[in-house]
């Protein structure tokens, strides 16, 4: 058995069946996973589900919500596999998902991770996520979201993964020091995929490998309070961590006009302030012990690397006008 599926779950009974229903319908013999649900103390019932309808899944009981990137930690520690399958609950998978997944990262062993087709569950013929791409402004964006899934249907090199449906080298998360728990949630796939790229790693994207999403299970919409300010601070932190001193300076006009975008984005929808004091936490634990204790440290044999992170972050700012 290669691969552990590991299902980080808060609050989600109305989304588990059909999720664990589809992974046991494309279950192979002998089996090609194992499953694990991590309960992040949701107190709804799903760890009973479980247990009662679903005897081949394993669960591990946490006893509060402690984000998704510790769930996700506990589940990885746990797993005993060279490869773990991150999906959240509110995806449905499509046949051969996995084995797809898994052909593609056996194909090159510097693969650190591969994406696969996120479809709008409301609309199968909409992308949701063809993987991720981040940008000199400091922005994530999800590749094709809202286009028509025909056009997204080669293979290619993103930045990262995405977190909701993607398969991981289990050895190599854990010598990054697995996701990093100070993002709680959001952005923390692109910054461990950010992270395995300093190192010299590949993320892909396998369109043959198609999932369902519904999107916003948990935080409950596409913008929020919680969603904004987080994702805001997290998203510094991570620039701060993973960026070298020459690289911040080189970045800083993209940045900072990336930011001043961002903010009367999200002014309109009366959330401007909430934004800048997101962003404003997530500077300060840069300068904290936690900024300081995960800040990845430059070395010059990683400076090839860095030259192609940078090429990138140029190249996906035209991307977001050309839709690729």
């Amino acid at each position: 058995m290669k691969i552990t599926v590991i299902i980080p779950n808060y609050k989600g009974k109305d989304y588990i069946r059909p999720c664990l229903d589809s992974l046991r319908e494309q279950q192979t013999a002998p089996p090609l996973f194992k499953t694990l649900v991590v309960d992040n103390g949701s107190a709804d019932g799903v760890p009973e589900i479980v247990r009662r309808e679903y005897p081949e899944v394993n669960i591990l009981e946490l006893s509060e919500n402690t984000g998704f990137c510790h769930a996700v930690n506990v589940g990885i520690r746990a797993a005993d596999t060279p490869y773990v399958l991150l999906m959240n609950n509110d995806t449905i998978v499509k046949p051969g998902f996995v084995a797809a997944l898994l052909e593609r990262m056996e194909s090159d062993s510097r693969i650190f991770s591969v994406s696969p087709m996120m479809l709008n569950m409301q609309d199968e013929s909409r992308i949701d996520d063809a993987g991720d791409r981040y940008n000199a402004l400091g922005w994530a964006f999800a590749r094709g979201k809202g286009q028509l899934a025909r056009r997204y249907q080669k293979p290619v090199h993103i930045f990262a993964a995405c977190g909701g449906a993607s398969l991981y080298r289990r050895e190599a998360v854990l010598a990054l020091g697995g996701f990093d728990e100070n993002h709680f949630a959001y952005l923390e796939d692109i910054d461990i995929g950010y992270r395995a790229r300093i190192h010299g790693w590949r993320n892909v994207y396998e369109p043959r490998a198609m999932v369902l999403h519904a999107g916003s299970a948990a935080s409950g919409s596409r913008y929020n309070a919680f969603k904004v300010k987080l994702s805001s601070a997290n998203n510094a932190y991570m620039i701060g961590k993973n960026m070298p001193l020459f690289q911040l300076f080189l970045n800083f006009p993209f940045l900072f006009i990336g930011f001043c975008i961002k903010t009367a984005f999200f002014a309109k929808k009366k959330m401007g302030m909430l934004y800048v004091k997101g962003y404003a936490e997530g500077i300060a634990r840069c300068f904290g012990s936690a900024g300081k204790e995960h800040k990845v440290r430059f070395k010059w044999r990683n400076l090839w690397n860095y030259c192609c992170i940078q090429g990138t972050l140029w190249l996906d700012l035209v991307r977001i006008f050309i839709k690729s």
